[in-house]
């Protein structure tokens, strides 16, 4: 049974994050460091564990900004690159701990047993190339982690099917464009929800922001953060202004306690 939670929010931006390369949008020129948003990701430490959802391609930065020194694994939603991106950056917690374990649906793995062939291959191994422990992600097949257990969520992100993870009184959900009143059922009861909110405008594989405030509504946390946030958003700080009182915009860095 874990202590308090503690959640770091690494990254909240969308797949280009914010800015994006060469953009002269207003919130891509924005000075306010809210306003700045790494690929998103989130760190989940408690008692002597540290576990990221997701490793994507800003995955180094975020753990020195963090002085991350230990890593306990990798939960994945999805395979996409802005999620997975990063692997190859555990190289210095695998030369110093071993074996890094790793949570995902089977093919997830499979596709990242493609795109780093060279951290899963077995014989004629290179040698600097890290290594990670498989565990198969299952819906409705809560796990460990730690001292302490997950409940897989299924979600789709257009008809991709994607994971989100519910940990005692948090869930953490992305990418998520429709979900089953089933799988609602395992976040209701929850304290602290995080969720996709990508634009104002309609999108075909995510929650804009009134489909995120709509979703807020039915599964009734006490409070929400929105993540997974594009420049067409807004300037956070006027975003932030017409939101209901219970839910707030994430932003990097940001540390809540559960």
């Amino acid at each position: 049974m874990m202590n308090k939670l503690r959640v770091t929010f690494l990254g909240t931006g969308t797949s280009q994050g914010i800015p994006i390369i060469g953009s002269t949008h207003p919130v891509c020129l924005s000075d306010n460091p809210k306003d700045k948003r790494l690929r998103v990701s989130v760190l989940l430490s408690w008692d002597d564990y540290n576990f990221v959802i997701d490793c994507g391609p800003d995955f180094r930065q975020q753990m020195l900004t963090h002085n991350v020194r230990h890593l306990d694994g990798i939960l994945y939603t999805h395979e996409h690159s802005d999620h997975t991106a990063g692997l190859d950056d555990i190289r210095p917690f695998f030369f110093r701990q071993g074996n890094i374990p790793i949570y995902a649906h089977k093919r997830v793995v499979e596709s990242l047993k493609t795109r780093f062939a060279y951290i899963f291959q077995e014989k004629n191994k290179y040698p600097g190339a890290p290594t990670v422990d498989i565990n198969l992600v299952k819906n409705n097949e809560p796990f460990k982690i730690g001292n302490s257990e997950v409940t897989p969520i299924n979600v789709l992100h257009n008809q991709l099917q994607v994971f989100g993870f519910r940990l005692g009184d948090f869930t953490y959900l992305t990418d998520v464009k429709s979900i089953e009143d089933k799988e609602l059922e395992k976040i209701k009861g929850s304290k602290v929800v995080v969720v996709n909110a990508l634009r104002l405008e309609p999108h075909i594989s995510h929650f804009n922001l009134e489909e995120a405030l709509a979703f807020i509504k039915k599964v009734n946390p006490d409070k929400a953060y929105l993540t997974h946030i594009s420049h067409l958003l807004g300037f956070h700080e006027e975003v932030e202004k017409i939101l209901p009182k219970n839910v707030h915009l994430a932003y990097d860095n940001l540390t809540i306690t559960i």
